[in-house]
């Protein structure tokens, strides 16, 4: 038995009030076709045929590094008509038929659908409370009858509760043949994919249907009201989650997973944090409140304060970040380093045991060991076309206000006199100031603590 899959992604979404196709509209910062895409893929289908139509090439392109089979519906004439134009393509003796406003259908649903839709015609049905919009299962007492779709429903076929989700999985080789027999013969004028449950029955093919469990994972998504309720949904579940696992959440309400977090032992997270795309955060870490983080990795014992945002970035051991510090991409603290209020870092590494305490900004740079950057420093890294790079050797201490322009390296063991302009390497372990001019003072010795 093999499998190929169906994805319906051709319409545009009207009732989302926007130029862009609705498959590719966000849910927890991932397109929601994504989803189907990643789902179908978990059940290692010998192909994936998307269905494509409003602003088909957008789709395409923002999908351009899967292996996907792309199918351009010219007119969207219904459900029937899209699977049609796949059929040239299906490889599978099995076809699932999938959704790609679904985002979170369940993976084992489908696996027991397509097991139990073996040479036969198998349903995804959900017993919905309120089924309004939906097509209805009818059932004699002998099995499925066929299903209707809302709008063509009797009053008493709409009492029905128990609703088509629009997932199929169908044998092969009598799907083209039963698709080749549906008409528009129904108050939308389309081609009812729908329709084949009927032929199906004429044909006495076994029909079968699964019942999904959860409504979230066979809800569609059609306007921005449903998204954002399923963005809700989607959050609440992953910060239980994590409660579960030991993780504590101060406030689950008010905080949102827009992506992965992954956790290690006595995680605390304070009120309002925000973690994007893919976030880790090692044993004993502790996530001030408002924090934004994004595809990071904090490791142990770190303390990230209030108000801070990290970005691509690693936090070392032991770290003291924030709080209101911002981490840029490519930012990497080694162990036992503090960064403090209003510093700013960018593609930079610092080196263990270094601090950066107060409103300073460190770009393209490498800090060494133990280095003290006082409070107003600037690594002045770009001429105004290219980058340039700033080295800052173990031991140095940068006084307060100073701007050290790029390149430049400050050797080991220098110290940096508070206010200066520093534009040439400077010699280790000396003293060098630059007020009016730049100076270095041979015989002077860092104080010392008595």
């Amino acid at each position: 038995m093999t499998l190929s899959v169906v994805i319906l992604a051709a319409g545009k979404g009207s009732r989302m009030f926007s130029e862009k196709p609705k498959v590719l509209h966000e849910l927890s910062n991932q397109p929601l076709l994504q989803y189907v895409i990643n789902a179908a893929r978990n059940l290692k289908p010998v192909n994936i045929n998307v269905v494509v139509g409003y602003k088909s090439k957008l789709v395409e392109q923002e999908f351009s590094k899967e292996d996907i089979n792309w199918v351009v519906q010219k007119e969207q004439l219904g459900t029937g008509d899209a699977v049609k134009y796949t059929t040239p393509f299906i490889e599978g003796s099995q076809t699932l038929v999938l959704y790609g406003d679904v985002p979170l259908i369940d993976l084992n649903d489908l696996k027991k659908l397509i097991q139990v839709s073996e040479n036969g015609l198998g349903i995804l049905t959900f017993d919905k409370k309120n089924p309004k919009g939906y097509g209805r299962i009818k059932r004699t007492e002998v099995g499925v009858e066929g299903i209707i779709e809302e709008k063509d429903c009797s009053k008493t076929e709409k009492k029905i509760t128990e609703i088509n989700t629009g997932i199929m999985c169908i044998d092969t080789s009598k799907l083209n043949n039963w698709l080749s027999q549906i008409d528009d013969n129904n108050s939308q004028k389309e081609y009812y994919l729908t329709d084949i449950v009927a032929l199906a029955k004429k044909d006495n093919t076994k029909i079968v249907t699964h019942e999904a469990k959860n409504e979230s994972t066979v809800s569609g998504i059609n306007s921005k009201a449903e998204l954002i309720a399923m963005e809700k949904t989607m959050k609440q579940k992953k910060n239980e989650e994590l409660i579960e696992q030991g993780v504590t959440i101060i406030d689950s309400s008010r905080t949102e997973i827009r992506g992965s977090l992954v956790c290690g032992a006595d995680v605390e997270i304070d009120v309002g944090c925000i973690f994007e795309g893919d976030v880790k955060l090692g044993n004993n870490v502790k996530v001030g409140a408002y924090t934004h983080l994004k595809d990071s990795n904090i490791l142990d014992n770190s303390n990230i304060k209030p108000y801070s945002h990290i970005d691509t970035s690693e936090v070392g051991m032991n770290n003291n970040i924030g709080p209101y510090a911002r981490l840029r991409p490519g930012a990497k603290t080694n162990n036992n380093v503090n960064i403090g209020n209003f510093v700013e870092i960018k593609n930079s590494i610092v080196g263990a045991g270094s601090k950066i305490n107060h409103l300073s900004y460190v770009g393209d740079s490498e800090v060494g060991k133990n280095v003290n950057i006082g409070a107003g420093c600037i690594t002045c890294n770009y001429d105004g076309v290219n980058k340039h790079k700033t080295v800052i050797e173990d031991d140095v201490f940068i006084g307060s206000n100073s701007q050290l322009v790029a390149p430049l390296t400050i050797s080991a063991g220098s110290t940096i006199g508070a206010g200066s302009t520093i534009t040439k390497d400077t010699p280790a372990n000396q003293l060098s100031l630059a007020r009016s001019k730049q100076t270095t003072i041979p015989s002077w010795e860092r104080p010392k603590k008595k």
